[in-house]
């Protein structure tokens, strides 16, 4: 387990250069926008616009912050998305135009290359102790609001907002939490693999 501090995100560029991206992890780690196998990322997105398109990339997109956002994917009717919504997954490869309800939202985005992997999103609210079961995979817990602590075979720490904890080929075992918080658990696991929450 490696815990990523808030402070040590890297900030960049969106691809179409219309805005700014917190890259709190990559795979492999040195990897660019354009051969990432998975990425994980917030951003602010301040203007009505179309998202940017990652060929064989699977997304999924969860709202942070702000009033909310219409997703309007190709193919598919609008959807209103907001802190309340469940994470929405869709292609990354195919049209995808973003309209704000009323002022600036953040997002979290998990996106992995569809030739070999798949994920899943899934928002947890902590008020107390709980036991999140992890599948086998790849996986990371980020504190969007608040603190908690972990625990996981005899190894601790504690997630302030903004840090995330990475479990890299966990196995199916559970992580303790305990706190008062808004957290958000992303699994990357082998395509053949595939599992839901």
């Amino acid at each position: 387990m490696r815990i990523l501090r808030a402070g040590d995100h890297k900030r960049m560029p969106w691809k179409n250069g219309k805005g700014e991206t917190v890259e709190i992890a990559v795979f492999p780690p040195d990897a660019s926008i354009n051969d990432f196998d998975w990425r994980i990322s917030m951003a602010t997105v301040a203007e009505d616009g179309p998202f940017s398109i990652f060929p064989g990339i699977d997304r999924t997109l969860a709202i942070l912050d702000g009033n909310g956002m219409v997703l309007d994917v190709e193919g598919s009717s609008p959807v209103l998305l907001t802190t309340a919504s469940d994470p929405l997954a869709f292609p990354a490869d195919i049209p995808v135009a973003a309209r704000l309800k009323d002022g600036a939202i953040t997002d979290l985005n998990v996106m992995t290359r569809r030739d070999g992997l798949a994920h899943t999103l899934i928002r947890i609210d902590v008020d107390g102790g709980k036991t999140v079961r992890l599948s086998p995979a790849t996986c990371l817990l980020l504190c969007h609001r608040g603190t908690l602590s972990f625990r996981r075979d005899g190894e601790t720490g504690a997630l302030a907002a903004g840090d995330a904890l990475l479990i890299k080929d966990a196995t199916a075992t559970a992580l303790e939490i305990d706190g008062e918080a808004r957290c958000y658990l992303a699994s990357i696991t082998q395509a053949d693999l595939r599992t839901t929450n």
